[in-house]
């Protein structure tokens, strides 16, 4: 039985064409998006930090084994010039994944994408996909898949010393 996610995350991909693709070394797109409280959040708000960018969605069993690593790293690294950033692929109900980010403790920015930002930062095969971005605002990474914490805490100590 094909999963809901992976069906989702396909459409995605198909919808989305194809224009634009994110690559290490570049500079990370900027864009504009709404959290949770519906108030517009920019990457370049950031600007100067490490940020671990993480595509994900609710009903994706991998992104739900990474999100406590996720809050775990925001809270040993946010001091330190590190932040993390959610932006949700979902097509669930903005109160649903309220819901979601309290449950799981979400203590860092969860933005709800939009086709621009997806096509930026595209083509995106499946989710969890994350981007890691230096304090240049360029892509340093990008990983498909589930990580481990470790994964990205050798790339933060790398970009951040520590």
């Amino acid at each position: 039985m094909i999963k809901y996610w992976k069906v989702f995350v396909f459409g995605l991909v198909l919808a989305s064409g194809i224009v634009y693709a994110a690559e290490i070394g570049e500079k990370a797109a900027d864009f504009s998006l709404l959290n949770l409280s519906q108030k517009k959040v920019n990457l370049s708000d950031y600007q100067g930090k490490v940020i671990i960018l993480d595509f994900w969605a609710p009903e994706c069993p991998p992104c739900r084994r990474e999100i406590p690593d996720f809050v775990e790293l925001q809270k040993e690294w946010g001091d330190k010039g590190v932040q993390i950033i959610g932006i949700t692929c979902s097509r669930m109900r903005l109160k649903a994944i309220i819901s979601f980010a309290g449950k799981y403790k979400m203590n860092y920015p969860v933005l709800l994408c939009d086709e621009a930002t997806y096509r930026k930062y595209g083509p995106i095969p499946g989710i969890p996909t994350t981007f890691v971005i230096d304090q240049e605002g360029k892509i340093y990474k990008k990983y498909i898949g589930y990580k481990t914490k470790g994964v990205f805490e050798n790339d933060i100590k790398k970009l951040i010393g520590g």
